[in-house]
This record gives C-alpha cells, sequence and structure tokens, in this order.
C-alpha cells in the first residue's frame, strides 16, 4: 500500500469530500448532525442505563434491546465524529489504514445489528405463538448464543473484507465523493484489481441481507396467522403492540438499506446516495431508541419512576 520515490516513501491518503461542494451548508450540517449525534449518545446510552437499573426490564426483549443501543451508539460514534470534523476543517484527507479502520468497525455493528434484529423477530414469534412454551424455547443460554454469533458474525465479515481491502494496492492520493469510507468506494480508487473484493462483498451483503429478511418475514407471517386466529379483538391488539416498535425499527432499517444499494444508477445521483447514506449511518441510530421508548409503556413508565424518584430526592 505505500509507494515509493527514490529513498522517500509516499503513504496513499484519501480525501473525504463529504459535503464540501456545498459550502453554505457546513454550519447548518454541522449543527444538525452534532445535535443528531448527541440525541443518539443520550438516547441509547440512556435506554442500556435504564434496562440495567430497572429489575422489571430484566426480560430476554429488553436483553436483545440494550444490545442493538449499544451497536447503534458504537455505530454512530464510529461514522458521526469523522463526518462533523470534515464539516469544519478545511483538509479532508484521511490516511488508507484509518479509512479502512472505519469501515471495518462500521461493518462489524452493521452487521450485528442487522442479525440482531432477525434475533427480535425470532423472539417475538416465540412470544405471540407460543406464549407458554416462551421461557423453555428462549432460554438464557439460547439468547447469548444468539447475541454472541451476531457479534461473531460481524468480526468475520469486516476482517475477511478488510483483508482484501488490504490487499489492494493504492495511489498516491485519491478523492472520496462520500463522508464515510464504504467498501464500495475504497476499492473502486485503488491501483489493482478490486474484482474480487467487490465480488466477495457483493455476496456477503447479499447473504447478510437475504438470510436475515428471511428469519424476519418467515417470523412475522407465523405472527400475523396467529394473531388472527385470536378470538379477542383486545388479545390481537395486544399482540400487534408488542410487535409495533420491532417492525417500525425492522422497516425503517432494512427499508433504507435496500433503497440505498437498489438505486439505478449511483454515479449520476451522489446527493442520492449521501442522503441515504446518512439516513442509514447517522439517523437510524438516533431512531431506534425514540422508537422503543415512545412506543414502549414499560420503558416510558421506568423512566418516569426514574425521574420522580430523583426529584424526590433532591426536593428532601
Amino acid at each position: 500500500m505505500m509507494l515509493s520515490e527514490g529513498n522517500q516513501s509516499i503513504i496513499p491518503t484519501f480525501i473525504l469530500l463529504g459535503f464540501s461542494e456545498y459550502p453554505e451548508l457546513r454550519v447548518p450540517l454541522f449543527l444538525v448532525f452534532l445535535s443528531v449525534y448527541t440525541v443518539t449518545v443520550v438516547g441509547n446510552l440512556g435506554m442500556i442505563l435504564i434496562i440495567k437499573i430497572s429489575s422489571n426490564l430484566h426480560t430476554i426483549m429488553y436483553f436483545f434491546l440494550s444490545h442493538l443501543s449499544f451497536e447503534d451508539f458504537c455505530y454512530s460514534t464510529v461514522v458521526t465524529p469523522k463526518l462533523l470534523e470534515n464539516l469544519i476543517v478545511e483538509d479532508r484527507t484521511i490516511s488508507v489504514s484509518a479509512c479502512i479502520m472505519q469501515f471495518c468497525f462500521a461493518c462489524i455493528f452493521g452487521v450485528t445489528e442487522t442479525f440482531m434484529l432477525a434475533a427480535m423477530a425470532y423472539d417475538r414469534f416465540v412470544a405471540v405463538c407460543s406464549p407458554l412454551l416462551y421461557t423453555t424455547a428462549m432460554s438464557r443460554s439460547l439468547c447469548a448464543l444468539l447475541v454472541a454469533g451476531s457479534y461473531s458474525w460481524g468480526i468475520v465479515c469486516s476482517l475477511t473484507l478488510m483483508y482484501f481491502l488490504l490487499a489492494l494496492s493504492y495511489c498516491e492520493s485519491s478523492i472520496i465523493n462520500n463522508f464515510i469510507c464504504d467498501h464500495s468506494v475504497i476499492a473502486s480508487v485503488s491501483c489493482s484489481d478490486p474484482y474480487i473484493s467487490q465480488m466477495l462483498c457483493f455476496i456477503i451483503a447479499v447473504f447478510n441481507e437475504a438470510s436475515s429478511l428471511m428469519i424476519i418475514l418467515t417470523s412475522y407471517i407465523l405472527i400475523f396467522i396467529t394473531v388472527m386466529r385470536m378470538p379477542s379483538a383486545s388479545g390481537r391488539q395486544k399482540a400487534f403492540s408488542t410487535c409495533a416498535s420491532h417492525l417500525t425499527a425492522i422497516a425503517i432499517f432494512h427499508g433504507t438499506i435496500l433503497f440505498l444499494y437498489c438505486i439505478p444508477n449511483p454515479k449520476s445521483s451522489w446527493l442520492t446516495v449521501k442522503v441515504a447514506s446518512v439516513f442509514y449511518t447517522v439517523v437510524i441510530p438516533m431512531l431506534n431508541p425514540l422508537i422503543y421508548s415512545l412506543r414502549n409503556k414499560d420503558v416510558k413508565n421506568t423512566f418516569r419512576k426514574l425521574v420522580f424518584t430523583k426529584l424526590l430526592c433532591h426536593s428532601r
């Protein structure tokens, strides 16, 4: 990856253009993204804290939710600080190794979240379709295995793709027309043939998306059939309400991914790609804790109790 001229070694660098073609929007965008990142950090860490200190939230569903919040916090922290930096500094260069490392960590948490949402869909399936067997079917050991498996597969995918990216050679300076070091843009600016790396990334992405969506769709089709067979309208409403937050998170997450990678000609619509990437990498990690807190009575009641207890302690 290192070029040499005479006795000097030149370390290849990338230039992240980000939103530099809109200089008049740099300050407004910085303030917006800083606000979003602040809400993301407070929301996700707050969700983890609420679940940890509240005994009535020590259930399987909230066990998965705490890990989802942790992934959203980490994913946003990998991407957003660099985005904020590039909006306020003129030097937008990033070393090849730093760029690949950003992709590596983003890949770990992105893939992990994909399968964590699938595990949560299976959890809802068991809760609705086999409530009497729920405790046995969703044992602590199985849940820990599902979480560990999601993280492990994310790490395997990331290290595999990183290995092939590091095997490529890069020119002295290349321009990346985005704000994030995505696999496709890193491979496309390499000076060597990136075909194997790009094909491997495509296969992994298709496998991850297809397998996770198959689990999710199968789970919710069976949930829908079970719910529609319930004789009581209140029972159907209660069953649907337990899945509403998760369904909303899935629709936003996978809908954005499918939109981002199904654009007919991305080279002619870089602004569209950037906006979709912002939504996927910056906005979604903020939305998940809001979705689960605003639509979940247990979380809202726990939050009110904590606030009330805190205020009561201070008043004394």
